[in-house]
């Protein structure tokens, strides 16, 4: 299987009556120069294209307009309320909608079968999991990265919305969800430069999310996701367990290269597990400096 999967080329090959006007596309995107087209061009088979710049300074919206999507303007106020803002304000007519980040494109097998849910009259579902293939450095990370990764892309306009986190949030979906067989192709083109610059902000926002779980109501919330799907329980078990747990970084390196057979993965996977386990241990460090810094305000305020 090859690692980085087709394009479609040709919207008349997939795009047929029975699910013209059906699917509709939207991309959060913010200086996404060296990634928005190549994502772009694998989404022919949509009906509609919709682009949200939170304020690029590059090319990323000119080469939107080039590829025929609808580009909004919106300042960029955090990931969940940029897409919950998509939602309420994209004049979306599709029956679908598929999520997309610009460092990712649609294989045509994975269009094909995108396709065939929407069009079918046989299936309940609200909504479909789709699993994300990591391409790091050229290298399908078979091991080292948490494939199949299922993320919730694909729902019914108005059955889902993305929860109120600051980094890593999920659909929350009215009804129930399916999951298809073909992968969405995950690989970003910038330097490696850059997604050492992103993993200092992403630790940042794990650490804030980590210190609000110690609230009551969020320890709720958690606690009840261990009834849902297989997502959900995944993250109760990260939320619960892993996020509670001494030295994760140490504990994921040798988990990742060892349980997982992230050696496999050669050299591009040896690098990326060191670059996750960096980003286990800045969030862990920014976690106990938040800490303190309350704990601190609270003594000051007391005396």
């Amino acid at each position: 299987m090859p690692a980085t999967g087709g394009v479609v080329r040709d919207p008349a090959r997939f795009l047929s009556s029975a699910v013209a006007g059906r699917i509709a596309v939207v991309i959060c995107a913010q200086d996404e120069e060296l990634n928005l087209r190549i994502c772009l061009q694998s989404l022919n088979f949509a009906d509609a294209l919709f682009v949200v710049d939170g304020g690029s300074t590059d090319a990323t919206v000119e080469i939107a307009e080039d590829l025929g999507a609808k580009v909004f303007r919106h300042r960029w106020p955090g990931y969940a309320m940029q897409k919950n803002w998509a939602l309420d304000n994209l004049p979306i007519t599709a029956d679908w909608v598929l999520f997309m980040d610009a460092d990712e494109r649609v294989t045509s097998a994975l269009a094909q079968e995108i396709l065939a849910v929407v069009a079918s009259t046989s299936g309940n579902h609200a909504g479909y999991y789709i699993a994300r293939r990591m391409i790091f450095m050229g290298h399908w990370l078979r091991h080292t990265y948490w494939y199949p990764d299922f993320n919730l892309r694909l729902f019914r306009l108005g059955s889902g919305r993305f929860e109120d986190r600051l980094v890593h949030e999920r659909v929350v979906l009215d009804g129930t969800a399916g999951y298809l067989r073909n992968d969405l192709i995950h690989e970003d083109h910038r330097p490696i430069s850059d997604y050492v610059l992103r993993l200092n902000r992403y630790s940042t926002l794990e650490a804030q999310e980590m210190l609000g779980m110690r609230e009551a109501n969020a320890r709720l919330r958690v606690a009840s996701s261990f009834r849902g799907d297989w997502a959900a329980r995944r993250r109760a078990l990260k939320e619960r367990v892993w996020y509670r747990m001494p030295f994760r970084a140490v504990v994921r390196f040798i988990w990742t290269m060892t349980v997982r057979l992230g050696f496999l993965d050669g050299r591009p996977g040896f690098i990326f597990t060191v670059l996750a386990c960096w980003n286990e241990w800045l969030a862990t460090a920014k976690l106990y400096e938040m800490r303190v810094s309350a704990s601190e305000a609270g003594h000051t305020e007391s005396k």
